[in-house]
C-alpha cells in the first residue's frame, strides 16, 4: 500500500479506537504553516491532539524515534494555531498523544493499535 493510504487508513483506525475509548473527534488533518496534526479530539474536559504513525516494518520502539523534538515542536504549534482560531476550547486542559499503528507479526491483515496518552507536554 502507498505511504499516503497507509497513513489515511492508519488515522482512520487511530480515531475509530479513540471513539471506542470514549473520545469525541472533532477535527482531522489540521494544517497550520508549521505544519499538521492527525486527530483532535475531546476526552472529558482535555482536549487532545494526536498523532498517528502507521509504519508497517517497523517496532513500536523505532517509531517512538520518529516523534523527535522538531515534530514535538511542530504538533504544538499546530496546535498553538488551531487554538488561535478555536477559542471555544481555549479554557480546556491539552494533552499530546501518540497513536502507533502496526501490523502483528506474521499476520496478514492483523493490526496492532498502541495509544500513549500524554507522549509529550507543552504549556501553551
Amino acid at each position: 500500500m502507498h505511504k499516503t493510504g497507509r497513513g489515511q487508513k492508519g488515522e482512520t483506525m487511530a480515531a475509530l479506537e479513540l471513539e471506542k475509548e470514549g473520545m469525541k473527534i472533532i477535527a482531522r488533518n489540521i494544517r497550520s504553516p508549521a505544519g499538521e496534526i492527525d486527530i483532535v479530539a475531546i476526552d472529558g474536559d482535555i482536549l487532545v491532539f494526536v498523532e498517528v504513525k502507521s509504519w508497517s516494518s517497523y517496532s513500536i520502539e523505532e517509531l517512538e524515534h520518529a516523534i523527535d523534538l522538531k515534530k514535538q515542536r511542530r504538533i504544538i504549534e499546530t496546535a498553538k494555531y488551531f487554538l488561535s482560531s478555536h477559542r471555544e476550547y481555549n479554557y480546556m486542559t491539552l494533552r499530546f498523544d501518540v497513536v502507533f499503528i502496526g501490523h502483528k507479526m506474521g499476520q496478514t491483515g492483523e493490526y496492532t493499535i498502541t495509544h500513549l496518552e500524554s507522549a509529550f507536554t507543552e504549556h501553551i
